[in-house]
C-alpha cells in the first residue's frame, strides 16, 4: 500500500534530503490483507517448528554454536568481509591460523552477540544494549576508530564508497532527530501492543536501518536486533534464527523495499518480504539441525561398533565444538598419550570423518569435513527448501527411537 509520508518525510536543507522518520507503529496501521495474513501464518508455523524441534535435540547447543557462526560470517560478508566459516572455525580451534582483519570482524560479531544474549537477562532490547553491542562489534580492526559504543555526533549518509552527501542514495536523520528516533524505537520495541512479534521485528529492523544511529556497523547491529528481539519476546527459546543469508541472496529486493517504506510508506510489502525470509530461513535451519543430528548419530554408532578406541565417542562429540584440530590438542582434550591420539585421529580419517588439510608430520591440522560440508550447504541457495514438517517428524522419531 503506497502512502507517501506514512513512514516519514524528507527534510530538504540545501541539496541534502535527510529523512525524518515517524515513530512506530505505522499510521494508518498495517493493512492485514490476505497475502500478509498468509505470510504471517506461514512464518509463525515455520518458526514454531524450528524452536520446538530443539526440545527433541540431545544437545541443542551444538546448533546454537553452528548457526551463530554461520550468521556472523554471512552478516559480515554483506558488509564486504571475506572470511569464510572455515577461517573462523579454524581460528577458534586454536590451530595458530593468522587473525586477519576479516576474521577479527567476525570474532567481534560473535563477541557482541554473546554479550547481547547475556545482557537480555538484565536489560531489554534498548539503546543502552545497542551501544554495548556496537562497542564490541567495533572493538578492534576496521571501524575501531569510529566511536565504538557511541551514537554518531554528526550527519552520515549511505551510498557508493567516496560519494558526497549530495550523491548519497539515502541520508538518515540529523543527530537531534536521530536521538529522538532511537528513543522512540526503544519504546516501540518494549511496549506491550497488539502487534504480532514477527511483525514487530520487521518494523523495528527497518526503522533501525533508517535511523542509522552509528557511524559504522548499523547493518550488522540491525540484523542482530532481530534475533535479540525474538529471544526477548520469548518467541525463540534459543538464538537459532538468523536472516542474513536470505537478505544476502535477495539483497537488491531488501534495499528496494526498505527504500519503498521511506518513499512510499509501503510497510506491507516490506513486512511480507521479511516474513517470507523467516519462513524460508526457519525451514533451512531445521534441515541443517536434522543433518547435524544424523551425522552425530552416525559417528557415535561407528564409534560404538567399529572403532577400537574407548575414547572414540568422546572424540566424536568434541569435533562438533572444535572442527579443526591438531594431534596435541586431541591429546590434551581427551587426556590421552600422543600415540593414542594419533591412532584415534587416523581411525577417524579412515572412516572419512576428518581430513588432513595442512601441516607436516608434527603439525598436521585436521578438519571435520562432513560437518563443514553441512554448514556449506546451509549457507548455499535457499531455494527448494523442503517443508519443515518433514524434518520435524523424522527428527523426533529418530531421537525417541
Amino acid at each position: 500500500m503506497k502512502l507517501p509520508g506514512r513512514a516519514g518525510a524528507y527534510d530538504k536543507l540545501g541539496r541534502q534530503r535527510r529523512f525524518i522518520p515517524k515513530p512506530l507503529p505505522p499510521s494508518p496501521p498495517l493493512e492485514m490483507n490476505q497475502e500478509l495474513t498468509w505470510a504471517l501464518s506461514a512464518a509463525d508455523r515455520a518458526l514454531a517448528r524450528l524452536d520446538g524441534a530443539t526440545l527433541y535435540l540431545l544437545n541443542p547447543d551444538l546448533f546454537v554454536y553452528a548457526f551463530m557462526r554461520q550468521e556472523a560470517v554471512l552478516s559480515s560478508q554483506i558488509e564486504g568481509t571475506q572470511a569464510s566459516i572455515e577461517d573462523v572455525l579454524e581460528f577458534e580451534s586454536g590451530t595458530e591460523l593468522e587473525k586477519t582483519l576479516d576474521i577479527t570482524e567476525v570474532i567481534n560479531y560473535l563477541s557482541a552477540m554473546d554479550y547481547g544474549l547475556d545482557e537480555l537477562n538484565r536489560l531489554p532490547v534498548c539503546a543502552r544494549l545497542m551501544r554495548g553491542l556496537h562497542a564490541r562489534l567495533l572493538s578492534e580492526g576496521r571501524g575501531s576508530e569510529k566511536n565504538p559504543g557511541e551514537f554518531r555526533e554528526n550527519q552520515n549518509w549511505i551510498g557508493p564508497p567516496g560519494c558526497s552527501i549530495e550523491e548519497a542514495t539515502f541520508v538518515p536523520p540529523p543527530v537531534d532527530v536521530m536521538l529522538t528516533a532511537i528513543s522512540d524505537w526503544e519504546t516501540f520495541v518494549n511496549e506491550e501492543i497488539q502487534i504480532p512479534p514477527l511483525i514487530k521485528c520487521a518494523l523495528a529492523h527497518a526503522q533501525f536501518e533508517t535511523i542509522h544511529p552509528f557511524w559504522d556497523g548499523n547493518g550488522r547491529l540491525g540484523r542482530m536486533a532481530i534475533t535479540l528481539i525474538l529471544c526477548s519476546e520469548k518467541v525463540l527459546s534459543r538464538p537459532i534464527l538468523y536472516l542474513s543469508l536470505f537478505f544476502k541472496q535477495h539483497r537488491d529486493e531488501y534495499y528496494r523495499l526498505l527504500q519503498a517504506v521511506r518513499d512510499d510508506g509501503d510497510w506491507e510489502s516490506w513486512v511480507i518480504f521479511f516474513l517470507r525470509g523467516v519462513t524460508t530461513t526457519s525451514r533451512a535451519a531445521l534441515k541443517t539441525s536434522y543433518d547435524i543430528t544424523t551425522l552425530r548419530e552416525s559417528m557415535l554408532e561407528k564409534a560404538r561398533t567399529d572403532m577400537r578406541s574407548g575414547k572414540a565417542s568422546t572424540f566424536a562429540e568434541t569435533l562438533f565444538s572444535r572442527p579443526y584440530l591438531k594431534i596435541p590438542q586431541v591429546k590434551d582434550a581427551l587426556g590421552i598419550t600422543y600415540p593414542t591420539a594419533n591412532s584415534l585421529v587416523r581411525e577417524f580419517e579412515d572412516f572419512g570423518f576428518v581430513k588432513k588439510v595442512r601441516g607436516g608430520s608434527r603439525d598436521r591440522v585436521y578438519a571435520f569435513t562432513p560437518y563443514l560440508d553441512i554448514l556449506h550447504e546451509a549457507a548455499g541457495d535457499l531455494t527448494g527448501i523442503i517443508g519443515s514438517e518433514d524434518y520435524l517428524i523424522t527428527n523426533s522419531q529418530h531421537d525417541e527411537g
